[in-house]
């Protein structure tokens, strides 16, 4: 039994997609040759069948020995034993080959997704890393199950092909020079095949990212009444993906009806062939049965053969979707020499002049939205910035040090599936139910756990999707809350919630982060009004400093921002 997901998924090789399939072929090798010999004796136990039915005709029926016919009769039970036998171990190992094949692509993209952090949203689009997850790992893991058929069915058509040049040259010639020219007659129609596929993963990539805009941006849809028109758009990406499928399918249906008609056409010959052999006395009666058997028996092979084929075209498709992200490196590194990280807790960016002081909580209000998340990510070093942590810079600081001393928490931060304790307790070193139980308070979600039946110990469903946006967003709050950084940086925490709760959020956020240095990138006048200093941001650059009431009454630009936030909000 393999223990999943993998200790150590190793270091794949990115050079092309073939190569990366080599990696994971060669990173399971002793499954894959136990898997590949099962293969080999299962088929070949096959295709020894018809030899052996027709010698107990030849020496047992025909010759009325009852002797040499209970002698092949036995042999028949036997290699139909080892047949079945084999055929269950061959199952199993290839059933281990997908898991593994799959679940290190999954570990590889999972430890890569984590590695890039904020780079990996502004690279890939999040519908291509869901294609990857739900079609690319099947792919990849379909190429190698198939591994050990495709072995037996190389090396029984070779016995097969020796046997019956034993038994007559012409029909082995035959066989041993019509399989291969019926391969050949096929291969044509791969290479369009693959292509078809290509365009049409591409389509399915674009779609999915469609569809993960439209349900991350569901509620502002709502709100402008742009549901239809995007609803009219997906409907018709989704048609296009459709028709890309039906194109797939027809080249797909063209190439199975071509695995067994041509088949079927050989499979005529030959026996038509070894019927006139008969006839002629070139060969016995058994043997005649035999190759029958034979030729029926090369439809497998033949069928298998092209069906590894199909999964490998498939499976490079995938795998270069695949290196194309495990190729991306993040923006952000660790320093050669990482320093030691500094005591003192006051931020600064020097790019816009903003200062997050010890100790206090600062509120941080811009006329760009886009301007103060650019600040709040070099405040985190998740986007390259001159940013200095106690006169320390942030790029001289190893990113585990970091990760542990200034904490980001913006508005794209979801939850994920698994317990709910687990989920705010990312570290695992709150035992306590208090520390948390405290984080929930401040974030006023107490009704988030009293509407689940095992409270704080319940299952959350993926990216919480069973709570309401406000309750996501006072979870996330609560998340950060636990964590308890130096540095807590906190972008529009409460904009999912109404006034009376934002409210509450405010006053106890004040109490929560005494005597720690906390951000708050907001234009909420309830947050503004409870904070320590408000720092005003304009064309990229600090222009005001004071408390909230301070720059209504002297900061024009700073008051209509606030105002209208106001307004928004009755």
């Amino acid at each position: 039994m393999k223990n999943l997901p993998l200790a150590d998924p190793g270091i794949p090789d990115l050079r092309s997609p073939g190569r990366y399939l080599i990696f994971v072929m060669r990173a399971q090798a002793g499954t894959l040759s136990v898997a590949v010999l099962f293969g080999i004796v299962w088929m070949v136990a096959q295709a020894l069948m018809p030899a052996i039915i027709g010698k107990a005709i030849d020496q047992g029926v025909a010759a009325k020995d009852t002797g040499r016919l209970t002698f092949w009769a036995v042999l028949l039970l036997a290699a139909g034993v080892t047949q079945a036998i084999t055929g269950i171990a061959r199952h199993r190992y290839s059933v281990a080959l997908w898991l593994n094949a799959a679940y290190r692509t999954v570990q590889l993209v999972s430890a890569k997704a984590s590695q890039l952090g904020a780079t990996l949203p502004r690279r890939v689009a999040t519908g291509e890393v869901v294609s990857v997850g739900a079609n690319d790992v099947a792919h990849i893991g379909n190429s190698v199950d198939a591994l050990g058929r495709a072995a037996g069915a190389v090396v029984s058509f070779l016995v097969v092909a020796v046997i019956m040049l034993l038994a007559s040259t012409p029909l082995g010639l035959i066989v041993l020079i019509g399989v291969p020219v019926l391969l050949i007659a096929i291969g044509p129609l791969l290479k369009p095949l693959q292509h078809r596929n290509l365009a049409a993963r591409e389509m399915q990539g674009e779609l999915n990212n469609l569809a993960s805009d439209i349900v991350g941006g569901l509620r502002v849809l709502r709100g402008i009444g742009g549901e239809e028109v995007f609803h009219r758009r997906y409907a018709a990406e989704s048609q296009r993906v459709r028709a890309a499928g039906v194109r797939v399918a027809r080249l797909q249906s063209v190439l199975d009806a071509f695995q067994i008609l041509l088949p079927g056409i050989f499979v005529v010959l030959v026996v038509w062939l070894g019927a006139r052999f008969a006839s002629q006395g070139d060969i016995s009666v058994g043997e005649l049965v035999a190759f029958y058997g034979y030729a029926a028996f090369l439809v497998l092979p033949l069928r298998t053969a092209t069906e590894f084929a199909n999964k490998l075209i498939r499976a490079k498709v995938a795998a270069g979707r695949v290196i194309a992200v495990l190729r991306l490196q993040p923006e952000i590194d660790d320093p050669a020499t990482p320093v030691p990280a500094p005591r003192g807790n006051t931020l600064v960016d020097h790019q816009s002049g903003f200062v997050a002081r010890e100790g206090l909580i600062t509120a941080l209000v811009s006329d760009e939205p886009t301007e103060s998340a650019a600040i709040a990510d070099r405040l985190g070093r998740f986007i390259p910035g001159e940013v200095t942590l106690d006169g320390v810079s942030l790029a001289d600081l190893s990113l585990d040090t970091l990760r542990r001393r200034v904490v980001v928490s913006d508005t794209a931060s979801t939850l994920f599936s698994g317990r709910l304790r687990e989920e705010l307790d990312l570290s695992g070193h709150h035992g306590d139910t208090a520390v948390l139980t405290r984080a929930i308070h401040t974030a006023s979600a107490q009704d988030a756990l009293e509407a689940l039946p095992d409270g704080i110990d319940a299952r959350v469903e993926e990216r919480g999707r069973s709570f309401s946006g406000g309750q996501r967003q006072r979870l996330v709050l609560a998340r950060a809350l636990v964590a308890d950084p130096e540095v807590l940086v906190l972008v529009e925490p409460t904009s999912a919630v109404d006034a009376h709760t934002e409210a509450r959020i405010a006053e106890r956020l004040r109490e929560h982060r005494a005597g720690r240095t906390t951000v708050v990138v907001t234009g909420s006048p309830l947050l503004l009004d409870r904070v320590d200093t408000v720092t005003f941001v304009s064309g990229g650059r600090v222009v005001a400093e004071g408390s909230h009431r301070e720059l209504l009454a002297t900061v024009p630009a700073y008051r209509w921002i606030v105002t209208r936030g106001e307004e928004d909000e009755s």
